[in-house]
């Protein structure tokens, strides 16, 4: 299998993104799985700290290896959002492919300093690290000046902006900030958190301008929660898991599909 950063560099190229897809049980996975199959394209599965602690980190490794293994699929697994240099050491440490530290709460310095210790680890492990410097949904918008010292400062592989996206919520993208921002720093991929409320006209701009990772969450789990209610609340005396499960596992898996068609990552495995 081709490592991730080949990808970011195909994506980069050819002016597409890589869907991260979160999950924090098996059946979004599989329904993740099943897209990426069908529609041959390279996914990176994300697990916030959150997810990761209900998962466990060991089991979240083990699924997507064995996942990986069994259909020879470019599927990468990244923990999203790390706090903390010891919380994405312990992801590192247990066999995650890719990690993304979040210190957009630390002084600009110390994520500095954070980051780049981070990176020079994960070398060793031959793991990449993305880097965060705002907090997404915040008012304070990536500084493009700010970004340039945070990329060559810290060796990330690339960098999450703020441009006016937010998680779970609606958010308004500033695309002449976006400009702005890649004239700056250049050939690292960029990345996009928040897309939820975001058209599927705006997800194309941004990725014609230079986003090339969209990170997708909040649409699967609204898929999963609302397949799994219209299904039990027509047939509410059926108590067995693997009867109604695949109803919902088919939900999440067209909405995955239908991102993946949307990011241009198709075809692209």
């Amino acid at each position: 299998m081709k490592p991730l950063e080949y990808y970011f560099e195909k994506a980069l190229k050819e002016k597409w993104a890589i869907p991260q897809f979160n999950f924090s049980n098996l059946e979004i996975l599989k329904a993740i799985i099943e897209a990426a199959k069908e529609l041959k394209s390279p996914v990176i599965l994300g697990t916030s700290e959150g997810e990761s602690r209900f998962l466990g980190i060991e089991n979240a490794v083990a699924l997507v290896k064995n996942f990986r293994e069994q259909f020879s699929l470019p599927i990468f697994l990244n923990l999203d959002h790390g706090k903390s240099f010891d919380s994405c050491k312990a992801a590192i440490d247990k066999g995650y492919d890719t990690c993304e530290f979040d210190g957009s709460e630390l002084k600009f310095d110390e994520n500095i300093e954070t980051t780049k210790k981070l990176v020079q680890y994960a070398k060793e492990k031959k793991v990449s690290i993305g880097g965060e410097m705002e907090e997404i949904g915040s008012g304070n918008l990536t500084d493009p000046d700010k970004a340039v010292l945070f990329y060559r400062e810290t060796g990330i592989h690339r960098l999450a902006v703020n441009i006016g996206t937010g998680h779970a919520k609606e958010g308004k993208i500033d695309f002449f900030h976006l400009k702005k921002i890649k004239e700056r720093v250049g050939d690292i991929p960029l990345v996009l958190h928040g897309a939820s409320g975001v058209s599927e006209e705006e997800i194309k701009e941004v990725i014609k301008i230079g986003i090339n990772k969209i990170n997708i969450n909040t649409a699967l789990r609204k898929a999963f929660r609302d397949a799994l209610k219209d299904f039990l609340n027509e047939n509410s005396d059926e108590i067995v898991p693997y009867k109604y499960m695949p109803n919902v596992i088919e939900k999440v898996r067209e909405v995955a599909e239908n991102k993946i068609k949307l990011l241009g990552s198709l075809d692209k495995a």
